[in-house]
């Protein structure tokens, strides 16, 4: 039974993005270890997308290296001759090195080699960002456009002193300029908010362990935690539906459901929760007359009207309830606008990870794999959503290889700092037994975080 209640059709099209946006990052990261080794001299054995333990999906060999796709989707690999890596080609390091190999070259180019594909994805998210700048623009909802403030979904949210009908203007005294940051702000903050109520300026406080038990809420089902408020208006009712038979058209407003009275979405979704499967009455207003009439609401509380509100800013704009603001660059300013978006994303992933790092705030809990990944997808194949969050995995993917634990980039590349600095290579011995530490703890942490994904271990 749960496996039909799955809709498996919006599951295809996440884990379709998914493969997709994992699959070009993984390629251009290994291209930035790739191509830099060969620009050094060195030979590269193997190009992967994803493992090939035992076996590759797909495999050719071109000159001295084999491309190929692997059957495990753990990441990918290059393999660089007379490099300790994920092979642990042990045979091979006890040889004499050889001149196309990694170990014969100087630090600096090792350096550079181990930083390419770090590089690369950081390259990658700011030509994105300003693709995307060019085309879609740069879009912000100021908090205070919101003509109906938020509906908060959330109780942690409403515990702290958030209400619907708020409007967020300001964290820790620092303004709100765009709606959709204030939530990123919010979490990595541990002192207070401004918020406009009934036209009035109060301030609450943050407890420093929100981020802690907004994941505890999440995982208890609670997966949207605030969003705009906006009324009930029917935007179209097919004529072939059971509810336009029942009394329903399109441009009525829903204003009361058995007895309670309704004036915005969140109310008429909650009052709906509690009415599935059952028949209710509802009230609508209608050319400024009150109409009145029986409807059935279905298994997931739904009345199968669809609602001026949900197409997304553009409508909600054109409707008067938000102001959306589009800033569009041309080819030559989307650029450096890129590049200040991959800085300014960065600068978050940074705060909301030092969050995770602070048991206090209890941001383990929300650590998250694959399925977390591909859940932050958009339900619908949308281009401009898939680019955007692309580039936010490429910053990620650039900041997380960037840690110093052997194995990632930054392992390698805190080794060969300690051998230019001190002069010293480290012992190949020391390195081997770093490398497999560095795997067994990327293993455990692969586990751990997907099995919060789906057994909840961080709770």
């Amino acid at each position: 039974m749960v496996l039909l209640a799955i809709d498996w059709g919006v599951v295809g099209v996440k884990a379709g993005q998914l493969v997709l946006a994992l699959s070009i990052l993984i390629v251009l990261h290994e291209f930035g270890h790739y191509i830099t080794a060969r620009w050094f001299g060195c030979r590269v054995e193997k190009f992967f997308l994803f493992f090939d333990p035992w076996f590759a999906l797909v495999k050719k060999k071109v000159g001295d290296t084999v491309y190929g796709i692997g059957w495990l989707p753990l990441g990918g690999y290059v393999k660089i001759s007379g490099m300790i890596d994920e092979s642990m080609d042990k045979e091979a390091m006890a040889a004499p090195a050889k001149p196309y190999e990694f170990r014969s070259k100087p630090a600096w180019q090792r350096l550079i080699i181990m930083l390419g594909g770090i590089i690369m994805n950081v390259l990658v998210a700011f030509v994105v960002y300003a693709f995307v700048l060019m085309i879609w623009g740069d879009k912000k909802i100021p908090s205070e456009s919101l003509k109906y403030g938020i509906a908060v979904t959330d109780t942690t949210l409403y515990n702290i002193g958030l209400r619907s009908g708020d409007k967020i203007v300001a964290i820790d005294h620092k303004p709100v300029e765009d709606y959709e940051q204030a939530l990123k702000k919010l979490i990595v903050s541990d002192k207070s908010m401004t918020v406009i109520r009934d036209g009035k300026s109060m301030e609450l406080e943050i407890p420093q362990d929100l981020l802690g038990q907004l994941i505890e809420g999440k995982k208890e089902g609670r997966i949207t935690l605030m969003a705009p408020r906006f009324p009930v208006i029917a935007k179209t009712v097919p004529d072939t539906s059971k509810i336009y038979k029942e009394g329903m058209r399109a441009n009525d407003s829903i204003v009361g459901i058995d007895g309670m009275p309704i004036a915005f979405y969140d109310e008429l979704r909650n009052a709906l929760d509690t009415k599935k499967g059952k028949t209710v009455s509802l009230v609508v207003r209608r050319n400024g007359d009150t109409v009145n009439f029986q409807s059935k609401v279905d298994s997931t509380g739904l009345l199968g009207v669809n609602l001026y509100g949900l197409s997304g800013w553009e409508e909600m704009d054109s409707l008067g309830w938000v102001k959306l603001n589009v800033t569009k660059y041309g080819f030559f300013a989307a650029f450096p606008a890129g590049v200040a978006k991959t800085g300014s994303t960065l600068g978050d992933y940074v705060e909301q990870f030092k969050k995770i790092l602070n048991p206090k705030t209890g941001g383990y809990k929300g650590v998250g794999g694959f399925k977390a990944i591909g859940n932050a997808f958009s339900p619908v194949w949308d281009w401009e959503s898939f680019w955007r969050f692309t580039a936010y995995l490429s910053v990620i993917l650039a900041f997380m290889n960037l840690l110093p634990i052997p194995a990632l980039d930054g392992g390698h590349v805190l080794f060969t700092l300690y051998e230019m600095i001190s002069g010293r290579k480290p012992n190949e011995k020391f390195l081997e037994y770093a490398q497999l530490v560095g795997m067994v703890l990327l293993l455990a942490l692969m586990l751990y975080a997907n099995g919060n994904d789906w057994f909840g271990w961080g709770r």
